[in-house]
């Protein structure tokens, strides 16, 4: 039996209001630098984004801002009920943007990478630009901002924010993609198998895989985007076991050295000049998980590593990943 979208009692698909609060007049240029017709958005905060504003996003966490594409991704009912509620990128801007301090504008459209992430930044994870009142100190699970709107935004996101408000702006040198691959072996944490999902961390930032049922040899193939600061060091890698009713167990972890890869990207600079070759290696060791030495290479004028870690402090389990450089002016 065929329901037609339109038929009398169905309700509006979410599709069709997401498109519709797109067409509203003020969500036709990008919240963040008005570039025109954005094709982004961060599902949380309530925005509609240009495609270099969302690349900014990516790299805050989704702790922080939820990046989706308009036209490519699937929407759940709820990302689109939170875009709704919002009402678009005047209503947001009127709170996460109340007062810019003398000084400080907007970037524009062909704004450099350094001065489009710092503002970014700073209207989002530092909320610099609210009502002092308005800023969330709270940890509560769903907390609305009421002024001339209600958004919704994480707690995460706000207890991030908070911290990190006397903590000052963060430099950072560019970006790592990582592409979790697959898990071989993994510890058994229920009663034959496990839920497996994996944990990256980089100074405050956390990113996640999805979780894969009942699975020892889990493939994810999934990426995670990460921003690099100046001063950085190893990422931490953790595998958990999700549980629905009790804590997730901890299934191992590692650590990845990234210093072999940026000093080899930092030194070559622009890599699209050069053919494919091995720039760097990070060497196994007992000190390491490597499982065998990681070399560095330029693959397509890309900087790329392959890693295979073998899991500490567990009975058994390895993970595969592929880690891809980008500098901050790409």
């Amino acid at each position: 039996m065929n329901h037609h979208p339109s038929a009398p009692g169905r309700p509006i698909s979410g599709t069709k209001r997401l498109k519709d609060l797109l067409a509203q007049r003020d969500n036709r240029v990008c919240a963040d630098c008005g570039a025109p017709d954005p094709k982004w958005a961060s599902s949380n905060i309530g925005v509609f984004i240009c495609l270099k504003c969302s690349g900014v996003h990516r790299s805050l966490g989704t702790h922080i801002s939820k990046v989706l594409s308009v036209t490519l991704d699937e929407w759940s009912d709820d990302q689109v009920d939170s875009m709704v509620e919002v009402g678009g990128n005047a209503s947001a801007n009127s709170i996460y943007e109340a007062y810019i301090p003398e000084g400080v504008s907007k970037p524009r459209p062909d704004a450099g990478p350094e001065e489009r992430s710092q503002y970014i930044r700073s209207k989002y994870e530092l909320q610099e630009f609210l009502k002092p009142s308005l800023r969330i100190l709270s940890t509560s699970s769903k907390l609305s901002l009421q002024a001339s709107m209600s958004a919704k935004i994480s707690d995460s996101f706000r207890s991030s924010a908070s911290s990190q408000q006397s903590e000052g702006m963060v430099e950072f040198i560019g970006m790592l993609k990582t592409k979790v691959l697959r898990g071989t072996n993994l510890a058994v944490r229920d009663m034959l198998s496990s839920d497996p999902y994996v944990v990256l961390k980089l100074g405050k930032q956390r990113v996640q895989t999805t979780v894969v049922k009942s699975n020892l040899n889990p493939v994810w193939n999934e990426e995670l985007m990460l921003s690099v600061p100046q001063k950085y060091g190893p990422i931490k890698l953790e595998v958990y076991d999700y549980d629905t009713f009790s804590a997730d167990d901890v299934m191992g972890e590692a650590e990845i050295d990234i210093q072999p890869m940026i000093t080899s990207a930092t030194a070559f600079g622009d890599v699209g000049m050069f053919e494919n070759m091995q720039i760097g290696k990070w060497l196994k060791s007992n000190d390491n998980a490597l499982l065998e030495d990681s070399t560095v290479n330029i693959v397509d004028g890309k900087v790329k590593q392959s890693v295979s870690l073998k899991l500490q402090n567990v009975e058994s389990g390895e993970v595969h990943l592929e880690l891809e450089w980008i500098p901050l002016d790409q």
